[in-house]
């Protein structure tokens, strides 16, 4: 076991932009993200409920965190992608 840091992407996607012209407000959108990641931070992920039968790759990470922050979001506001960034270079994206 081996610790990381990783940086997460999230990209979402709309149809029609609202009447502000945006997808989605990001502060509410690092809120819901930032709510997600607080109980993965500083933790082993294999003793976390998900990950004691999913492996705890960064593959499966994104997984996660786009199946628990996809009903979270507005109607009509589209998750395209979340992607976990384990080093340079070292990208893993999941989308539906």
């Amino acid at each position: 076991m081996h610790h990381h840091s990783w940086l997460v992407t999230v990209d979402l996607g709309r149809e029609h932009l609202d009447r502000m012209g945006l997808v989605m407000d990001f502060h509410k959108l690092k809120k819901l993200v930032n709510t997600l990641l607080e109980e993965l931070d500083n933790s082993l992920l294999n003793d976390h409920r998900h990950f004691r039968t999913n492996n705890p790759s960064a593959e499966n990470v994104a997984r996660y965190i786009f199946e628990q922050l996809e009903p979270k979001l507005p109607a009509h506001v589209i998750l395209q992608n979340v992607s976990v960034v384990e080093e340079p270079g070292c990208t893993a994206r999941f989308a539906r």
